[in-house]
């Protein structure tokens, strides 16, 4: 069961490396980095848990025909970095510095959260029929490979090809990547008749 939870982690989450990575572009140079990306990350994969758990046993806090509209999340917060990153664009580079202090864990968590929406409709039943021994061991297993996966971004964002590129493209890289993220959940989703 440990491999097929690891499996279907992997399989649900695989653009979050991405996502994670540009974060952590973000964010270098910034005390604390780390621990607030980790922090966002686990808030806002714990709260897809808490979703996809209460979902499986009967209780459903968040209508189906919601769960699109959570595509508005990483889309604001994707207009809002483009708008500031066009607002900063002539700044010199110390005085970029001293303004950004890198993702805030609550936007890294609502991008998490909504990022992982489609994963709740993928959790629920495998959580539902695994019952609650089965349930517990895929909670685990993700949790630990929650860490894994910010330990696979921090790396990628930290290899010196991918860091050049991340620094010099990253404040390009990450408005379009949120905002890609939210125009996808929305129209898959088929809000507002997309």
């Amino acid at each position: 069961m440990i491999g097929q939870a690891a499996g279907l982690f992997a399989v649900t989450n695989i653009d979050d490396i991405l996502v994670l990575a540009l974060f952590f572009a973000q964010g270098a140079g910034h005390k604390g980095t780390t621990r607030r990306i980790a922090l966002g990350q686990y808030l806002g994969f714990a709260a897809i848990l808490a979703v996809a758990v209460a979902a499986a046993v009967g209780a459903t806090f968040l209508p189906e025909k919601a769960i699109p509209y959570l595509g508005l999340l990483p889309l604001a917060l994707g207009i809002k970095a483009a708008v500031q990153g066009w607002r900063h664009r002539g700044d010199a580079e110390e005085e970029k510095e001293a303004g950004d202090r890198g993702p805030r864990p609550l936007e890294v968590a609502a991008v998490t959260f909504a990022n992982g929406g489609d994963n709740i409709g993928v959790y629920v039943p495998v959580f539902a029929t695994a019952g609650v021994g089965g349930m517990s061991v895929y909670v685990a297993v993700f949790l630990v490979l929650v860490a894994v996966w910010i330990a696979a971004g921090r790396y990628f964002a930290t290899r010196p090809v991918i860091a050049d590129s991340l620094s010099r493209w990253g404040h390009v890289l990450l408005p379009v990547v949120l905002i890609g993220i939210g125009l996808l959940i929305l129209i898959e989703g088929g809000t507002f008749g997309l």
